[in-house]
C-alpha cells in the first residue's frame, strides 16, 4: 500500500519498541523508585509481575459479563439496523465513535469482519464507517463524519480510523479490506492536514486556531494504527504533536486540555499522555516519570477512599488507565489496579448487560467497559505491548 494499525496503541513516534527492549520491560520488578511517589510502593503487589495470561481468580465472571456487554452492544446495534449505535439514555450522541467504539469491542472477543461470534456486528460496524467517509475530491476527502458540521469531527474520525486500522489487520485480504485500505491514504491525508500550527488538533478537519489535547492524542493513536497498516506518515506531523503533548504537561506530571496553563488536567487526559508518550518509545524521562507519579498518587488516593474527579468521562478514564498502566514497564502497578477496578466495573454492570452513562449514553459506556475487560486478553492489535 502507498500512504497512507494497531490502534488504541496510544501512541507514536510510529516506531515499536525492540525485542531488546521488550526482554528487558519483562524483566523488570518496577520503575526506579525515583519515579514513584512517596508511599506508592506499599500499594504494589510483593510478588513478582503477572503476566497477561496468568489465571485470575474472576476470570470467568469478567468473562461472562464481557460477553453479556457484547451481546447488548449486538441487540442496540441490529435494532439500530444500519450499523451503528443508539444514543440509549446518553444527553449527547456521537454515532460515528460510537460505531468505531462498538466495532473494537466487538474484535476484542476475536471476532473478525464477517467471521466468529460477532462477525456480522463487526462488519456492520466497518461498513457504516466506511459509508460515512467523504468520497468526493475536496480536501475533506477520507473525512469520517456524519457531516463537515458533526461537533465532534475529528475525534470521530481519529476513532473510526483506529477501528478500520485494525478491522484491515484481521482481515487485509477480503473485499472489505481492499475498501478499507484505498481510504486509509485519504483519512490520514485529513489529520495531517488538519494539523494546527501548535502541533495539536480541534474538533473540525482544518489547520484553524484552536486545538485541544484529547483530540490530539487520538489523532496520533489513528496516525501509529495507520503506520502499523504499511501507511506512509509525515514523520514531522507526528514529532510536532508528540512536542505539543509534552507541552501540555504541568510540573507536578498532570497533563492539560490545552497548551494554556490554565485549562483544566485530569486523571483521564494524563493517563492518555503517558500510554502516548510510552507507546513512543519514551519509556523514562522527566515526563514519564512525573506522569506515572502523578497518576499513581491519584489512584492511591482513591484507594484509600477519595472521591473521584467528577470529571464526567468515567469510562473514557477507566479505558485510558488501563492503558497507561498496560504499557508501564512495572506491571504489577497494572494488576494491582486492575484487579480492583475490574470488581468495581462487575458491579456496576446492569442486568442487561449494560453500564449507563449519563453524558454518551449505555452503548458508548459499555463499549469502552468491554474493551477494559478485555485489554489483558490481548486479542486486539491496539492491545499489544
Amino acid at each position: 500500500m502507498s500512504r497512507g494499525l494497531v490502534g488504541l496503541a496510544l501512541g507514536l513516534a510510529l516506531v515499536s519498541p525492540s525485542p531488546e527492549r521488550e526482554v528487558a520491560n519483562a524483566r523488570d520488578v518496577g520503575p526506579a523508585s525515583s519515579s514513584l511517589a512517596p508511599g506508592t510502593a506499599a500499594l504494589l503487589p510483593r510478588s513478582s509481575a503477572s503476566q497477561s495470561g496468568d489465571a485470575r481468580s474472576d476470570d470467568e465472571p469478567a468473562r461472562l459479563a464481557f460477553l453479556k456487554g457484547l451481546d447488548y452492544l449486538a441487540a442496540q446495534q441490529r435494532a439500530h439496523q444500519d450499523g451503528s449505535f443508539p444514543r440509549a439514555g446518553g444527553a449527547q450522541h456521537a454515532p460515528v465513535a460510537l460505531a468505531a467504539l462498538g466495532a473494537l469491542a466487538f474484535m476484542a472477543e476475536g471476532s473478525t469482519p464477517g467471521r466468529g461470534r460477532y462477525g456480522r456486528e463487526v462488519s456492520a460496524a466497518v461498513d457504516y464507517l466506511l459509508a460515512r467517509a467523504d468520497g468526493n475530491a475536496t480536501t475533506a476527502r477520507g473525512y469520517i463524519a456524519v457531516s463537515l458540521e458533526d461537533k465532534w469531527g475529528m475525534h470521530a474520525h481519529g476513532y473510526a480510523l483506529l477501528a478500520l486500522c485494525n478491522a484491515f489487520t484481521l482481515a487485509p485480504t477480503s473485499d472489505r479490506g481492499g475498501r478499507i485500505a484505498a481510504l486509509l491514504p485519504d483519512a490520514v491525508a485529513v489529520i495531517e492536514r488538519s494539523q494546527t500550527s501548535e502541533g495539536g488538533w480541534f474538533y473540525f478537519p482544518s489547520a484553524g486556531l484552536e486545538h485541544e489535547n484529547s483530540v490530539t492524542v487520538v489523532e496520533l493513536q489513528a496516525l501509529r494504527a495507520a503506520r502499523n497498516c504499511g501507511i506512509t506518515v509525515d514523520s514531522k506531523v507526528v514529532a510536532r504533536a508528540i512536542d505539543y503533548i509534552r507541552r501540555c504537561q504541568d510540573e507536578n506530571g498532570s497533563f492539560r486540555y490545552a497548551l494554556d496553563p490554565t485549562s483544566k488536567t485530569s486523571l483521564a487526559l494524563t493517563a492518555a499522555g503517558l500510554a502516548t508518550l510510552q507507546n513512543a518509545g519514551r519509556y523514562d524521562g522527566p515526563e514519564v516519570e512525573r506522569a506515572v507519579r502523578e497518576m499513581w498518587v491519584e489512584l492511591m488516593e482513591r484507594g484509600r477512599g477519595a472521591e473521584r474527579d467528577d470529571s464526567g468521562f468515567p469510562h473514557y478514564e477507566r479505558l485510558y488507565v488501563a492503558l497507561a498502566l498496560w504499557t508501564h514497564s512495572d506491571r504489577r502497578m497494572f494488576e494491582r489496579w486492575f484487579e480492583s477496578e475490574r470488581t468495581l466495573v462487575l458491579k456496576e454492570q446492569r442486568p442487561d448487560g449494560s453500564w449507563p452513562d449519563a453524558q454518551f449514553g449505555a452503548c458508548l459506556a459499555t463499549a469502552m467497559n468491554c474493551l477494559f475487560l478485555s485489554i489483558d486478553d490481548g486479542l486486539l492489535p491496539l492491545f499489544e505491548r
